[in-house]
């Protein structure tokens, strides 16, 4: 922490000169800029509404703002840059009882969440460095290799973009940080201190990170680190012609979880205290997303899909995951632009809490609320069929509208929710038991972006779960929920 402090001294104290020298640009469009320095930033404000699942007693109907202001400082040159990013979260209201007192009925939304990693304070706010890096391009003279190494943001699927307008948006929003995220949606985040090598062509792309995930997500002191690394290798291929795209990409990471804190699985309490062992898992996967130009529309597919092995403390790790999606956007109604998507996503669970086999698919340190828009849910022990209609009325609006079957894998493990550790003494995932029942909830939802110009957007977000089965155990005094908000994003 002190190491990272001293760090950001410097290179501010290094950037003042450089600011000083020079009047900041007069065009009001572009990036301000001092001397050589660039100056960016950017607020983004939400208004949150909860109406959680009814416990037997607690607060699950609240409203909470949750702000988050950027400002960054960088520097390009021929062969190497440097960035230097801080954040301000400061969340204000947040619900004080927001925690539900019957058996397994837990937080009653990410309000208490946020409410329990801050001291139990209503209003909190804190800056630390978001990013501090240097990154270092064409080593040794060979055009294609980079180097970065410091603090820095990574979602794993995003090493290549496609130039394919379908590909870049599937792979945008049902491909990145399904394992490792940045919880961006949250109103802090996690970064990655550590070092990012990437070596690409025309049509390749080979990456490997090794590095720790800071603090953040619901915590807003996000200077210090978690007592957790990871390795991640991928290998990203375009191919394809020009009336069938597609993106092919290969990946393994190595999580390491070296914190001896309570573990959130099926087991017996006695049996998890009992094991304070490492968790060390193994995960190899891959995607393959394909776009096919036709005379009646654009039709997309993607097959996402990874196993698990390695250690769950004592126990073995064995588990798996699976997603399979496909998209058509005809040439009909040009007024709205439809885009139809359909899908099944599905996420191991454990079946049997007393043998020496962990069966739950472990999804790492993700961003969880692009796949769970109502983030009640998660890929862990989970089947998921969906529906998605998207319309574009006009160039600056988006209509989202979507529908979730969901349901358990296996009635003998918990449901889960969460994204990932973000602080030390705090395992980052909570299990709810089932007493056997499979059916979680329909997910009813719709959210609408409207881009008033280049630097602002407006957005408002409503979910509703019809909850079932699962929802009627824990919560019998109202089994449905809701979650809105609205959102004010504004780029400097």
């Amino acid at each position: 922490m002190k190491l990272t402090r001293s760090v950001s001294a410097l290179l501010l104290a290094a950037a003042l000169p450089l600011m000083r020298a020079q009047a900041p640009a007069s065009d009001p469009s572009g990036p301000i800029k001092f001397g050589g320095v660039t100056v960016t930033g950017t607020l983004r404000s939400r208004l949150y509404f909860w109406d959680w699942f009814q416990p037997a007693a607690g607060n699950n109907t609240y409203q909470y703002s949750g702000n988050l202001f950027r400002i960054g400082l960088s520097q390009s040159r021929d062969t190497w840059d440097w960035n230097a990013e801080f954040a301000v979260p400061f969340l204000l209201g947040l619900p004080s009882n927001a925690t539900g007192t019957g058996p397994q009925q837990g937080a009653l939304g990410l309000g208490a969440n946020y409410f329990s990693a801050n001291s139990a304070s209503r209003n909190t706010a804190m800056i630390f460095p978001k990013q501090l890096y240097l990154r270092f391009d064409g080593l040794g003279g060979n055009k294609g290799h980079t180097l970065q190494m410091g603090r820095f943001e990574f979602l794993d699927g995003s090493e290549v973009l496609p130039k394919n307008a379908t590909l870049a948006a599937v792979k945008r929003d049902r491909v990145f940080q399904r394992l490792i995220g940045t919880f961006g949606f949250s109103d802090v985040g996690r970064s990655f201190d550590g070092v990012h090598y990437a070596y690409a062509t025309k049509s390749d792309n080979f990456t490997f990170i090794g590095a720790v995930p800071t603090r953040g997500v619901f915590q807003v002191d996000g200077w210090g680190w978690n007592r957790i690394g990871f390795g991640y290798t991928s290998y990203t291929h375009q191919w394809g012609s020009p009336r069938h795209a597609a993106d092919t990409r290969f990946f393994f990471i190595e999580y390491d979880d070296f914190r001896h804190i309570l573990k959130t699985d099926n087991r017996p309490l006695a049996a998890r205290r009992g094991d304070m062992a490492n968790i060390r898992i193994d995960t190899f996967g891959g995607h393959t997303l394909h776009a096919f130009e036709t005379g009646s529309g654009t039709v997309d597919l993607l097959f996402w899909g990874a196993v698990q092995t390695g250690r769950w403390g004592v126990q073995q790790q064995r588990a798996g995951a699976l997603d399979i999606e496909g998209g058509f956007q005809p040439r009909t109604l040009p007024t709205v632009r439809p885009w139809l998507r359909g899908g099944f996503t599905y996420g191991s669970g454990d079946g049997n809490p007393n043998d020496n086999r962990h069966g739950t698919f472990f999804q790492l340190l993700p961003t969880p609320r692009p796949y769970a828009r109502f983030p009640f849910f998660n890929m862990m022990n989970t089947e998921d069929r969906f529906a998605i209609l998207l319309l574009r009325p006009h160039p600056k609006v988006t209509v989202s509208s979507e529908f979730h079957a969901l349901r358990l894998s296996n009635a003998n493990d918990f449901w889960y929710s969460g994204g990932g550790a973000f602080q030390p003494w705090t395992f980052g995932y909570t299990g709810r038991a089932t007493s056997g029942r499979r059916s979680l909830g329909n997910l009813y939802d719709t959210g609408v972006d409207y881009r008033v110009n280049r630097k602002l957007t407006l957005s408002a977000y409503l979910g509703y779960t019809q909850g079932l089965a699962v929802m009627e155990q824990i919560y019998p005094n109202g089994k449905d929920g809701r979650f809105g908000y609205l959102e004010f994003n504004q780029r400097f």
